[in-house]
């Protein structure tokens, strides 16, 4: 403090003869200005008195100055001081909150400490009461594990897995699964609610509304009708449950009349009113989907394209030429009794009436036995192209039907071996043209062959027998003609 009092007078009298200085330039500056106007004054014809400044005005003058320096002084010294005292307070107050962090840092340290040892004590409390506890809990995570997947599959899930209903049962069964902490009663009541629900309502028929996906996309509200967890239908249509969307939906086909109207039947059914007819799909819709979605004969035929076409082709005319052959020889049969019932009035509409009129010539003489033998002969070898027409033929498409499948086979596999070369990969959708194609072309080529080889084994047979029954009227006769050419020599 006393140096600054010190340096505090030496400012002070140093501003004191600093402010002297200045005033007397200022006195010498204003005494040289006037000096002109001095002169100029001079010609007038009175004369004006110089004013003087005196020492002693001067010193006061610097006293003045200096007092009013010292004043100043004083005041930015008590200015400093309040300052310094302010400064000297605040350093004061951030030390004691500096020591009461301190002291709360060492409270909370110790509080840590405290509370990790009992933390501690209480975890090892826990472990020992649970005991057995533990195993049954993480059964119960087993359990919620493998419930998880099958509930999802469920279409049961469409009826009581909807999302504005709070959380979802799948999901729900995931998330006990994944859990790590215990599971409150709450969540062991509902898992064992699930479980329970799912067994008890797999074995019931029950109507409900629900959204139902449609075929472009969007979700139609509907009345459902479920047979346990296998099958649900919705105005005469069955629907198929989709486990990614948790939703059923519309199945894309058309079923046939009787499974329609089953659906419509267990739809309009009314409970106690008997037992009613339904489908069970035990894969969910799947089996029914697949069922729909079965290509019928024209697809199989387009599927074939040309080699199809023409395998249909030849299957159907030799089908034609068989059927329109075994109605000929049944005829011919029928023909052929009835003529050997009356072999004494013969009739040329038949094979053996045609032979008998070969026979007997004019009818009013017996031939020789060469020449009889070669009408004979002749006869039947006449009858022979009619009872095995078109077996040729038959036998052709036979033989030809495989061999067009395999033609038919080995373009869809050069289809299917581009299509891979194309893509650079064996993804099963693209190949499956290919292969679609070349199995349906062996399907129809053996589809054809195997009944035009059932067909002319059969017409072979039965012209068989007609010409067997011929030749053995042609023996007959030609026996009874040598008999009666010994008694007449």
């Amino acid at each position: 403090m006393r140096s600054v009092n010190a340096a505090c007078r030496v400012m002070a009298i140093g501003a004191a003869v600093l402010s002297a200085l200045l005033l007397s330039a200022a006195v010498f500056a204003q005494d040289a200005k006037k000096a002109p106007e001095a002169k100029a004054q001079a010609t007038k014809p009175q004369e004006t008195k110089q004013s003087k400044i005196s020492f002693s005005e001067l010193q006061q003058a610097a006293q003045k100055l200096r007092d009013e320096e010292r004043k100043a002084a004083q005041e930015r010294e008590k200015a400093a001081r309040a300052e310094l005292q302010k400064q000297e307070g605040l350093a004061k107050e951030a030390v004691a909150v500096r020591s009461a962090q301190e002291s709360r840092s060492t409270a909370l340290d110790q509080q840590w400490t405290q509370n990790e040892a009992r933390i501690e004590e209480i975890s090892a409390q826990l472990k020992q009461s649970q005991g057995n506890l533990g195993e049954l809990f993480g059964v119960t995570r087993q359990v919620a594990g493998d419930s998880a997947t099958v509930l999802q599959q469920s279409l049961l899930t469409a009826q009581y897995g909807q999302p504005d209903k709070g959380e979802d049962r799948a999901d729900f069964m995931r998330r006990m699964a994944d859990a790590r902490a215990l599971p409150s009663i709450s969540e062991l009541k509902r898992l064992w609610y699930e479980l329970t629900r799912e067994m008890a309502d797999g074995g019931k028929v029950q109507k409900f509304t629900a959204p139902v996906l449609q075929q472009d996309g969007s979700k139609v509200d509907m009345e459902i009708v479920r047979v346990g967890p296998f099958t649900a239908t919705s105005n005469g249509q069955f629907l198929g449950y989709l486990s990614s969307e948790k939703s059923l939906a519309v199945l894309d086909g058309t079923l046939p009349r009787n499974l329609e109207g089953i659906s419509s039947d267990l739809q309009d059914a009314v409970p106690d009113d008997g037992y009613t007819q339904a489908v069970v799909d035990p894969a969910r819709g799947a089996l029914l989907g697949l069922y729909i979605q079965r290509p019928g004969f024209v697809e199989r035929v387009r599927e074939g394209e040309v080699i199809g076409i023409i395998i249909i082709i030849v299957g159907v005319l030799g089908m034609l030429l068989a059927i329109y052959q075994a109605l000929y020889l049944v005829a011919t049969k029928a023909a052929v009794t009835e003529q050997l019932k009356n072999l004494d009035n013969p009739k040329n509409s038949n094979p053996l009436g045609r032979l008998l009129l070969a026979y007997r010539g004019d009818g009013k003489r017996i031939e020789t036995a060469e020449l009889a033998e070669l009408r004979m002969s002749e006869a039947v070898l006449r009858e022979v192209p009619r009872l095995e027409r078109f077996q040729g033929f038959l036998r052709l498409a036979v033989a030809a039907g495989p061999l067009l499948g395999l033609i038919g086979t080995v373009v869809g596999m050069i289809i299917t071996f581009r299509a891979i070369v194309a893509s650079g990969s064996s993804d099963p959708r693209l190949m499956a043209d290919g292969i679609g194609q070349a199995m349906i072309a062996t399907v129809l080529g053996l589809g054809i062959a195997i009944p035009l080889l059932f067909m002319n084994t059969g017409l072979a047979t039965l012209s068989k027998r007609i010409t067997q029954s011929l030749d053995e009227q042609a023996n007959a006769l030609l026996a009874a003609s040598s008999e009666e050419r010994k008694v007449a020599g």
